[in-house]
Parts: C-alpha cells; structure tokens; sequence
C-alpha cells in the first residue's frame, strides 16, 4: 500500500497535512498496537501513564512487523523526545509521548520532525479530573501549539482505567462545554468529539480546533480500553 501525502510548502518551516487515508492507518496502528501488546491486560496496579505508553508504543512496533499492516514499510514508531513548539526556541519546551516519522514525507521533503505526534492521557468517565487533565494538558497542548504546531492533524490515545469510551467521551465533552471559549477562536461546544468521520467503532473519535498559531488543527482520538483481571 502506497500511503497519499500532500505537498507542504516550498520555503519556510513545512507545513504536514496528512491525507485522511494516513490519519487512518495511524489510528489503527494505535490500535493494533493496543491489541498485539496485550495492553488491555494490564493489572490496575501497572496503569501508570509512562509504563502504559511504552508498552503500546512496543506493541505499534510490533503489530507493523507482525500484522501485515499495508503501511508497515512506510511508518517509524520513535522513541518519546524533547520537542520545540517552534524552531526559534533556544531549548525543548515538551515531550512528545509517541512520534510519528512516515518515510514518504522524508522522501519526498526531507522534513527531520516527526510527522505526526500521538499524546497520552488516562481517562475515567467517572473522575472528572482525569477528564479535565486529557483537555488541559493534552488536546490545549495541541490547540495552543505547543505541539503539532506544523501539522494539521494530530493525535491522542486515551487510556480508559475504568468505564467505558462513551462514559469518557461524554465526561470530557461536559468539560469542554463548561469551559467555554477557546481563547476566542471558537466555542468550545463546536470543539467536542464526535464519533470518526475515517474509521467505524466506538474507539475512534475526533475534533477540530482553532489555533492562535495558524490553521485549525484536527485532533483524532483513540480511546482504548482494559481488560479487568
């Protein structure tokens, strides 16, 4: 499988805009890495964020080798890094949980960035905080530039610890309503998730953002789910 990539500018810092069709293999490589890493099995003792995200990011790498995935050849899963919301910064101001680099992209633009960025959160449809904690310090993150500044779709994979995804979804769009305006570019109601427009599922969501920084940036989520012992 031959994955479609839009062309970025010629001069300045490239702009990444991935076609739907690498969106979607990108979410379901979250998915299969979930599955072939037997994340869901996870005791509730072991559900520390880090330790989740670095047995899925072992499981993504496994299911590109193991799974005959059509992109496989095309896809690099990256260690986390330090990362620069803009390249004029004298130092890294984040870290990225799960980078993306497609071979296409590096191919075609030389672009040295990951090219798509995959940022983790707990959720529990029951604990508001966890739900305030995926708004605050991971899809803003996006909103605000600080990652994904270059990029007009990035990614979340929400670890859902207890509940179900619509329980998550549902606490976390109540949240998003209260909060009201993002930053007067846009209400907040028109930034809930809804279910994806590129893959079927109840796992698979998205959301679309305005940004101080630019372009409106689209956020697809994957919310996952355990397996209770």
């Amino acid at each position: 499988m031959r994955l479609p990539y839009d062309r970025p500018p010629a001069i300045g810092r490239p702009f990444i805009q991935l076609a739907h069709e690498v969106a979607a293999a990108i979410m379901q490589t979250i998915e299969a890495g979930w599955r072939v890493g037997k994340c869901a099995s996870i005791s509730t003792a072991a559900r520390g964020e880090v330790e989740i995200t670095e047995r899925l990011r072992e499981g993504m790498r496994r299911a590109l080798e193991e799974e005959e995935l059509p992109w496989r050849e095309e896809m690099i899963v990256l260690p986390g890094t330090e990362s620069l919301s803009h390249p004029d910064l004298p130092r890294p101001d984040g870290r990225t949980d799960i980078p993306i680099f497609m071979i296409g992209i590096w191919l075609g633009h030389r672009v040295h960035e990951p090219h798509a960025i995959v940022e983790c959160k707990r959720v529990d449809g029951s604990n508001a905080d966890l739900c305030r904690l995926y708004v605050v310090e991971g899809m803003d993150r996006f909103r605000q530039g600080h990652y994904s500044e270059n990029h007009s779709t990035a990614f979340m994979a929400g670890y859902v610890i207890a509940g179900n995804e619509r329980t998550a979804v549902d606490r976390i769009n109540q949240y998003l309503t209260s909060k009201g305006v993002f930053g007067g570019h846009g209400s907040a109601d028109a930034e809930r998730l809804r279910p994806s427009s590129i893959l079927a599922g109840g796992w698979a969501w998205e959301s679309r953002h305005g940004r101080a920084t630019g372009s409106p940036v689209e956020l697809h989520h994957a919310f996952l789910t355990f397996s209770e012992a």
